[in-house]
């Protein structure tokens, strides 16, 4: 695995190499679908080894040990957990070796990791030694768990209960984070120490931000040229409950539209995007997407917005040109095929690589060739 991430002279192809991913993750849940609905179903590694080192040593494979507030060390074998949101992964190690390269880390860095499975801050900790990693997780099993696992493979770093989004213990040259945030914190911002660099990505998007702290208190940075996605942070022990939509969802189903266009381009699948999908998100934040194809080859996406706004695109066939009737005050189709336009005529976007600059209060600002967006602090 490590030889698949890293050349062999990289600082990080011994931790890798060295470090028992299986011991972090002896249970799982796998994604399945059952009766036409998907649900989770718990693996459990002493029970196929095979199985468990294959899952464990996929360097493409983040491994998911948490769903809804069901973590899979304490369900029974069987248990078959309805489809929910993920709350807790290991996140794939080539992944967490990406976002570290991206930190640039030294060998006196003081760095602030986000725990999870506790796996990522072990490949930190054989890179720098205990005494440089602090990890933190706003769940209170997953820093019990991780403590006793990283302690078996004799590391001992600094462990918190803490909301990433809140006061951070200390402070850090680095801050990579493993969950996503829907604005950059001001607490990193303090954090930091002068010239300090944070890794994150932001809720809702494939952005990968990089930046560094500046002299006023902000930072300056940039996208990072490869998309990556992570849970969102939470809270407490699960998301909360979602708004009940399902009356504006049955309107983007069955209604006739203030008005029905042909498009421009064939049906997209947006959340298989990163730039599209993360231009869209800066543009018109908040955004839902489904996507269905019938037995006929008829496919059909949904958009619908809070506001009330909703889109559906149909079309007979992958290739053809849907038609799509809109309604409520915005035109959220509209907004998706300008960014497509632009797309095609530029041949990229200008999110990707775009400059970010973020302001002491975590307001991040982007732009890129005359075009700009902002995500205000929250």
């Amino acid at each position: 695995m490590a030889d698949a991430i890293v050349r062999p002279e990289s600082r990080w192809h011994q931790p890798l190499a060295i470090t028992p991913r299986h011991q972090f993750v002896p249970r799982w849940w796998v994604p399945r679908e059952h009766d036409g609905m998907w649900v989770y179903e718990l693996r459990n590694g002493a029970d196929d080894d095979e199985a468990w080192m294959d899952t464990a040593y996929d360097d493409n494979l983040s491994v998911i040990t948490r769903v809804g507030p069901h973590h899979a060390d304490h369900a029974t074998p069987g248990t078959v957990v309805p489809e929910t949101w993920p709350t807790s992964s290991s996140t794939l190690p080539r992944l967490v070796v990406k976002l570290y390269q991206h930190a640039s880390i030294t060998d006196g860095s003081r760095v602030l990791v986000t725990c999870g499975s506790g796996y990522g801050t072990a490949l930190a900790c054989r890179r720098l030694g205990d005494q440089q990693v602090t990890s933190i997780d706003v769940d209170p099993y997953l820093i019990e768990a991780a403590r006793a696992r990283l302690a078996e493979t004799g590391h001992r770093p600094q462990m918190e209960v803490c909301d990433v989004t809140g006061e951070l213990p200390g402070a850090f040259d680095r801050i990579i984070s493993t969950v996503s945030v829907p604005a950059i914190p001001a607490s990193w911002l303090k954090a930091l120490s002068p010239g300090g660099r944070m890794v994150t990505t932001l809720s809702y998007t494939g952005l990968l931000i990089v930046a560094d702290k500046t002299a006023d208190g902000g930072a300056l940075g940039k996208v990072a040229p490869e998309s990556a996605g992570f849970m969102n942070i939470r809270h407490g022990d699960d998301y909360p409950p979602a708004p009940d939509d399902t009356d504006l969802w049955n309107t983007a189903r069955t209604a006739e539209g203030d008005s029905v266009t042909t498009g421009r381009y064939p049906v997209m699948r947006v959340n298989s995007t990163w730039d599209v999908r993360s231009t869209l998100e800066l543009t018109v934040p908040g955004i839902k997407h489904r996507m269905e194809t019938a037995e006929d080859g008829t496919r059909t996406a949904y958009m619908l917005h809070e506001d009330g706004s909703w889109a559906r695109a149909a079309a007979p066939a992958a290739r053809d040109l849907p038609t799509i009737p809109q309604g409520g005050p915005r035109r959220l189709w509209d907004e998706l095929d300008r960014i497509r336009t632009w797309l095609v005529i530029d041949g990229d976007l200008p999110i990707s690589g775009a400059a970010v600059r973020i302001d002491p209060d975590g307001t991040c600002h982007f732009e890129r060739s005359g075009w700009s967006a902002t995500i205000n602090a929250r």
